[in-house]
């Protein structure tokens, strides 16, 4: 049966709804993943090392997908609650052009200073790592364009009432990810060059296919047409999808400022410091896989909840409101839960010497219980989003996700060492909690949600 926006959704039916996009998440999240195993199984813990410090550069170009795709599916959603069809699909159609656009510059421009950022991340301009870092940044940043409609069309297949396309896309370009990784890694023994072409061609097939589906008649809400430069529409959905942008620039930087205090404070403790960025960057691959199921659930309801606001049925707005607080709560348990009991097995697979793994492992214990209540910040940012004002949610993630997280990982480990920083997200992400609450509850009579 097809749901539609303008059902009323009991707690089966959002399931159903929104779980083909955190599956989604959930599957961009583990080609990932897919492709440090390779590597560090096949080029060992220096080429993690590497794509640790070069990948937060490849998340804040690609965000800006993540920005105009959460920002503008609310726009058009609201649109489309409002009953204007065919300006709701002039808004798709230039939005999405305005993104391939960018990604073409940012291709460009990436490739000039890719060495400039390797030599700075890897505090080097020669070795190992540099080279590293300056491979695997040139081949992503060549796909940058098609990540970024990738991107972008997460979002829009859930608007369009075509979840489940969108799960069919994404898993694709995940199957492809890691067959890819299989040949060109473990079959033809090209180490990280091989994992990068494999994350490159993924990419190209998430972005492409999405434009032959709206190029052309189909069952969808959404298609490509005629249209033309609305600045106010291009502004609107930056400024309303800002904190999905902020977020995952926060988490880059964020993720710079962690392997800088773990090379400081892996040496003052005795440890090897790459060994330690290692580390990280496992514990930052499985916690991608995590974090993606609440990714997942802001990117699946935030439509529902866009249309509701458009269509002003409060009664439905308190509805979705309450579910999705008990949806968070409890996958936030269950997540924690099988993130300690699967720690072991998780850490192993990486196939790292004895020192980083004991790194990692401890590591992964104390940054895991983050999972608990990590996802009402993720859900509240979200939550101002499809409510179409990006200034409060974009606060939430900027607070959340830059400023409490620099203040953690800063201090923290001033008192506990390595420890601190481990222990940076979750205590943040506590901090954050309150602020985010603050936030609903002061806004909660404006919008009717509770």
């Amino acid at each position: 049966m097809k749901i539609q926006l303008s059902d009323h959704f009991t707690y089966k039916k959002l399931l159903r709804f929104v779980m083909p996009s955190i599956v989604m998440m959930v599957f961009t999240s583990i080609y990932s993943v897919v492709d440090g195993l390779f590597m560090a199984n096949s080029a060992g813990s220096d080429a993690v090392a590497a794509t640790n410090l070069i990948f937060p550069l490849i998340i804040i170009l690609g965000s800006i997908g993540f920005m105009l795709g959460a920002g503008g599916s609310a726009l058009v959603a609201k649109t489309l609650g409002e009953g204007d069809k065919e300006r709701a699909n002039a808004y798709f159609s230039l939005l999405v052009y305005f993104t391939a656009a960018i990604g073409i510059v940012i291709m460009v421009a990436g490739q000039l200073a890719v060495p400039w950022c390797a030599k700075v991340l890897s505090h080097s301009s020669e070795g190992k790592i540099y080279e590293y870092c300056v491979l695997y940044g040139r081949i992503l940043l060549a796909g940058q364009p098609f990540f970024i409609l990738q991107n972008i069309f997460q979002s829009f297949f859930v608007t369009a009432e075509k979840p489940r396309l969108g799960l069919a896309v994404t898993a694709g370009a995940g199957v492809m990810n890691m067959v890819l990784d299989a040949v060109l890694v473990a079959g033809f023994g090209l180490g990280l060059k091989g994992a990068a072409w494999a994350t490159f061609s993924s990419q190209v097939f998430g972005g492409i296919v999405p434009v032959f589906y709206f190029a052309f008649k189909n069952s969808s809400l959404l298609r490509f047409t005629k249209t033309k430069f609305y600045f106010r529409a291009i502004l609107k959905s930056a400024t309303n999808g800002m904190s999905e942008f902020l977020s995952n620039v926060s988490f880059s930087v964020v993720m710079m400022l962690y392997n800088e205090q773990i090379i400081q404070y892996s040496a003052k403790q005795g440890v090897a410091a790459y060994q330690a960025v290692a580390a990280y960057g496992a514990i930052g691959y499985v916690s991608m896989i995590f974090f993606a199921v609440f990714m997942g659930f802001a990117v699946g309801i935030t439509p529902v909840i866009g249309y509701n606001y458009g269509a002003q049925n409060r009664d439905e707005l308190k509805s979705l409101f309450k579910k999705c607080l008990i949806i968070v709560g409890i996958s936030g348990l269950l997540m924690t839960g099988l993130s300690e009991a699967l720690a072991v097995p998780l850490v192993k697979i990486f196939n790292f010497d004895a020192e980083a793994t004991a790194i990692t492992l401890r590591g992964h214990y104390i940054f895991s219980t983050s999972y608990l209540i990590g996802g009402f910040g993720v859900f509240g940012s979200a939550l101002f989003t499809a409510l179409n004002n990006g200034l409060i949610s974009g606060i939430i993630s900027v607070v959340r996700t830059l400023v409490l997280r620099i203040v953690a990982v800063l201090t923290l480990p001033l008192m506990w060492g390595l420890d601190g920083v481990w222990a940076a997200t979750t205590i943040s992400e506590i901090f954050a909690l309150a602020v985010t609450f603050a936030f609903i509850l002061a806004y909660r009579k404006k919008y009717g949600y509770a």
